[in-house]
């Protein structure tokens, strides 16, 4: 297992990145593996092969990473698209509740449908909100707009009482946060953040017993039970568990992706956790703030003047719905903590 104490030596990020909210640092050993392919596929030497192996490595690797068989994981694209399976799986007039506010890939392919019933409610309100005649409960275990943790327990109790299935998005959960993805009937992640691959490589696990309650409506034919020997027509086989999910894989993306999630997979889960929240809540304490017990901290910024200091400073952060955004990853250490408080001396 590697440490947090490790990691730091696998990226080479800008001092005072505090943003994988937004978007994850390559590792060096992915942006190698990357450059030796564009090389590769230069002078005419493209192995599909080689990307086959990386689609394999990166499926296994995010299973451990989130404690569920391989078979169970089908590789994706982006949160919208995996999630929209879901949704044109649902018959007409189904009750869909989302949190209000919740990140939009979440929610819209659900309102798209326009033949759904779909209610917002608060995230504190959420467990409550889930009764009997609710069919599914969507939501993002830890908020992009807040940083806030659901609190999972509850919801989950909630859904097994009233007989609702569950969606989960972990996409700003998983690399920093210890998940199971084995508690959900499905969840997606978009891997570009946390898990810092490259941008267009994402899971959805289904549990067995929720998989023929869904429509394969992407299937292709890397959604095929052999797809180098199914990819004619005009029979359809496809595979038995979650690979039917699958869509085709962005060659290059994969090859990145199998890279970081070997990373990640190999890395002390509650050690990695432990370092992001510590050091997300000493941010905190030297505003004078309780502990958040994420790894991403959000402050009132309606002006965007905090955003602006920080970035003056030398700070990568985002401005998201009213509030600036601070997340703290395995590359980031104290000096990062008190460049950021600095900043905002005089701002808070």
């Amino acid at each position: 297992m590697r440490s947090p104490a490790d990691l730091p030596s696998a990226f080479d990020p800008a001092p005072g990145h505090l943003d994988a909210a937004t978007a994850g640092v390559a590792p060096r050993r992915t942006a190698r593996a990357l450059r030796e392919d564009v090389d590769r596929w230069s002078s005419g030497g493209l192995d599909v092969a080689r990307y086959e192996r990386a689609v394999h490595v990166a499926r296994e690797r995010f299973a451990a990473l989130v404690d569920v068989p391989a078979d169970r994981v089908a590789i994706g694209s982006q949160v919208s698209a995996m999630v929209a399976v879901v949704a044109a799986s649902l018959p007409d007039g189904a009750r869909v509740v989302c949190v209000d506010g919740d990140f939009t890939s979440v929610v819209f392919p659900f309102l798209a449908q326009g033949r759904l019933r779909v209610e917002h409610v608060p995230a504190d309100r959420l467990a409550e909100a889930v009764v009997p005649g609710v069919d599914l409960v969507a939501y993002s275990l830890v908020q992009s707009a807040t940083g806030a943790v659901l609190d999972d327990d509850a919801v989950l109790a909630a859904a097994r009482g009233a007989g609702s299935r569950t969606l989960c998005d972990l996409t700003q959960a998983a690399g920093w946060l210890r998940v199971d993805a084995s508690r959900y009937d499905v969840s997606v992640t978009a891997a570009y953040k946390w898990l810092c691959a490259p941008r267009g490589t994402g899971f959805l696990t289904v549990r067995a017993e929720a998989q023929d309650a869904l429509v394969p409506v992407h299937a292709g034919w890397y959604a095929g039970d052999d797809p180098w020997a199914s990819c004619y027509g005009p029979e359809m086989r496809l595979a038995g568990d979650a690979r039917r999910f699958d869509v085709s894989p962005a060659w290059q993306a994969w090859l990145g992706a199998a890279e970081s999630l070997d990373l990640f997979a190999g890395a002390d889960r509650d050690a990695v956790q432990a370092h992001a929240v510590g050091l997300a809540d000493a941010f905190r304490a030297g505003l004078g703030l309780e502990p958040g017990g994420s790894a991403i901290v959000t402050l009132p910024d309606p002006e965007g003047r905090r955003r602006g200091a920080l970035v003056a400073a030398g700070c990568r952060v985002a401005g998201r719905a009213g509030r600036v955004r601070l997340a703290f990853h395995v590359w980031n250490d104290a000096v990062d903590v008190q460049r950021a408080l600095t900043a905002l001396h005089g701002e808070v």
